[in-house]
């Protein structure tokens, strides 16, 4: 009979783990016996066992603290706690230091049976999620995926939880932010890596008599230039993930294909009759407004709610600056590499808050060409201020703050009774200040570039302002 699993039993009473060995081995289970909490700690060790039955009443150590020690080792260890004395604080000590569940002696064996494969179940899955978790992690730092900010963690955590399903994906975020980086995560992360490709197409780049083709294939001499058969890429993304950016894009006529492949996981070849079955994943990108073109008539209703069963947002960079210094560096790893050089990835607090002040309207995919100048041009190994653009050594100031100083004057300032002229000053400067702030989400740096301030003399403002 083929091993379902390996159990430890921890029991100081002979005649017990005898009984539970007959039964357990005969159910199919690779057994190991262990009269003490020492001993059961030394065998499991030596060998990680898909689950432990522990006695809570032994000579030694005790059940409770063994319980304790095994989690210690393994925090994913299933221990199932055995006892004759299973009053209700006894089972309430074993939950609460981690025990899988609680059996009272005598037993039945089918509770036995019961639990041990409930126990061996929740391990496979917590396996199957660390492993999912380490891919994903890897495919992320292949990728250059960088998540230091909460947003970011929170949205891999998000695609860990979605990535083994087979259920449709609806990324959303303006241009450069990332969002092939994340449909490949999705499936590097998921069982289709071995089983399938990853197909991206741009459906904004193909003109719409030819993406039709692209997408369903075609058989020869179905319109004029057919001189040949073509595979469309559903076929070829079969078992995999096909990737559809700039959804948005396509044509009503387009829509209606792909809801039905969608629907009913089959499409028909342009020229063919018969119907081609496929089970591919599919993710599909935009940056624009999907319920606003639905509501438009620009784009269908029932093919808008198919493909937004998940949906991902991706922040743009300037909503995120604390991932701007991991990324800068990624970037200057990879380009010290493509160019044989060596400049160094510890940046300037000046050039770094100057980076951060700077609202990369071209998002990731800018920041990443403004490293690989600065990688190129430098006459230094350092990222200097020179190498940076006019635009980021002198950004527009946003319309709030160039407006501010006319508008008060003119339309809030009445000084025709007199005034307190330093207390004006005064909370004129508090109240630009709280405006820099709020508009860099409290990000110091940022604000006094803003305000043409030194951070160090904004530091002080906002000290002695006692600005909140």
């Amino acid at each position: 009979m083929p091993r379902k699993g390996s159990l430890l039993v921890v029991d100081d009473e002979e005649i017990m783990r005898d009984v539970l060995e007959t039964l357990l081995s005969s159910a199919g289970y690779s057994v190991k016996l262990a009269r003490t909490g020492e001993e059961g700690l030394e065998l499991y060790r030596e060998h990680v066992f898909d689950a432990v039955l522990l006695d809570v009443s032994m000579p030694g150590i005790g059940g409770l603290p063994t319980l304790e020690a095994l989690l210690a080792h393994d925090p994913e260890a299933v221990v199932i706690m055995i006892t004759a004395y299973a009053t209700f604080e006894t089972a309430v000590s074993a939950w609460q230091r981690g025990a899988f569940n609680c059996i009272r002696k005598p037993f039945e064996n089918e509770d036995i049976l019961r639990v041990v494969e409930a126990g061996i179940r929740r391990r496979r899955k917590d396996e199957e999620h660390a492993q999912l978790r380490r891919t994903l992690q890897q495919s992320a730092d292949k990728l250059g995926i960088i998540a230091r900010s909460a947003a970011m963690r929170d949205i891999l955590a998000l695609v860990e939880q979605i990535a083994p399903a087979r259920t449709t994906v609806l990324i959303q975020g303006e241009s450069g932010t990332g969002k092939e980086l994340i449909a490949r995560a999705i499936h590097f992360a998921s069982p289709r890596a071995k089983t399938g490709q990853f197909v991206p197409v741009n459906c904004g780049n193909i003109p719409t008599e030819l993406l039709e083709s692209e997408l369903f294939g075609h058989s020869r001499g179905a319109f004029t230039g057919a001189f040949t058969a073509k595979k469309g890429l559903f076929d070829i993304a079969d078992g995999g993930t096909l990737f559809l950016d700039e959804i948005g894009n396509i044509s009503f006529e387009t829509q209606s294909k792909l809801l039905r492949v969608i629907q009913e996981r089959e499409f028909i070849p342009l020229g063919e009759t018969a119907p081609h079955r496929v089970d591919t994943r599919i993710v599909a990108a935009t940056n624009l407004d999907l319920k606003q073109a639905v509501m438009d008539g620009r784009f269908r209703e029932d093919l808008f709610y198919r493909l937004n069963v998940i949906n991902i947002k991706l922040p743009p960079l300037r909503e995120r600056p604390e991932d701007i210094l991991p990324l800068a560096r990624h970037f200057i790893r990879k380009y010290n590499a493509e160019n044989q050089r060596q400049m160094s990835e510890d940046i300037d607090p000046d050039v770094l808050a100057l980076l951060e002040a700077y609202p990369f309207p071209g998002n990731v995919r800018e920041l990443e060409n403004v490293i690989e100048r600065a990688v190129v041009i430098s006459r230094t190994n350092s990222l200097t201020m020179e190498c940076l653009r006019d635009e980021i050594l002198n950004p527009p100031m946003p319309g709030e703050l160039q407006s501010l100083p006319g508008g008060l004057l003119s339309s809030s300032l009445d000084i025709s009774h007199g005034i307190r002229f330093y207390d004006v000053v005064a909370q004129f400067e508090i109240e630009l200040i709280r405006r820099a702030l709020e508009l860099t989400r409290n990000h110091q740096s940022r604000a006094a570039k803003l305000l043409g301030l030194n951070p160090t003399t904004l530091n002080s403002k906002i000290k002695n302002y006692n600005i909140k």
